[in-house]
């Protein structure tokens, strides 16, 4: 299944439950937080009016709001993800990145974190972050490399070449410079360890491969995995 698939996305965040596992993993990670980045990459631009598409569960929108002490809106597709956004204390509100409610110009950075890849239609969803940005604005993305984890995936069994064909470390840039003035890319390679059978099954289960989870073979030592990352800062014309 592609990870820009309207009914898998809405299947995978219709519920925390997915996310929490995923989220779990990165206890066990080593090197830099790729949260950690983008909100300094975000601190650069000193934003006063921010939206993050995709927001989740709104963990990230809330640590932006109390460290930049910005003015910010959080969209995503799934209610249950902007109730609990709410109960953090983010304005969220139901939206799509492909067709924006907000004037152009409007704001002074977008977020982006791990959702381009979901967006059934790229291009459209960053011609429209381009156009909501203000001239000299800024899209702060995270995105995983189409070989993360790729140590896991080679275990059990999983086909990863759609991957080239969403938004990705390696070709975001490409995807970018079709619509912002200036790209930067950081690129962000760490170890990542999955500490336990159970740990991986979680893993394996939570990301639409509940047909792979029996493929987990028992593990008697932690497996470690390499964790592939980019944090993209595009800018829009001055």
């Amino acid at each position: 299944m592609r990870s820009d698939d309207a009914a898998y996305v809405r299947e995978q965040y219709a519920t925390e439950e997915g996310l929490a596992a995923r989220a779990s993993l990165y206890l066990h990670g080593s090197g830099n937080d790729a949260r950690d980045v983008l909100v300094d990459e975000l601190r650069r631009h000193a934003p006063r009016r921010v939206l993050e598409v995709g927001c989740g569960w709104g963990e990230l929108a809330a640590r932006i709001q109390l460290e930049l002490g910005c003015e910010l809106v959080a969209l995503d597709l799934s209610p249950r993800m902007v109730e609990l956004a709410r109960e953090r204390g983010v304005d969220a509100r139901l939206g799509d990145v492909q067709e924006l409610a907000f004037a152009d110009g409007e704001l002074d950075a977008v977020v982006a974190a791990w959702m381009l890849y979901h967006v059934p239609d790229l291009d459209r969803a960053l011609r429209e972050i381009a156009r909501v940005l203000r001239p000299g604005g800024a899209l702060v993305a995270a995105t995983n490399g189409a070989r993360d984890l790729a140590e896991l995936w080679q275990l059990v069994g999983r086909d990863t070449s759609f991957r080239e064909l969403t938004f990705r470390a390696e070709n975001g840039e490409e995807h970018l410079r079709r619509h912002f003035a200036r790209v930067e890319r950081r690129l962000l390679v760490s170890e990542l360890t999955f500490p336990d059978t159970e740990a991986m099954r979680r893993y394996v289960g939570s990301g639409g491969g509940a047909d792979l989870v029996d493929r987990v073979p028992e593990l008697g030592e932690p497996f470690p995995a390499t964790k592939v990352v980019a944090v993209f800062v595009a800018t829009k014309a001055a």
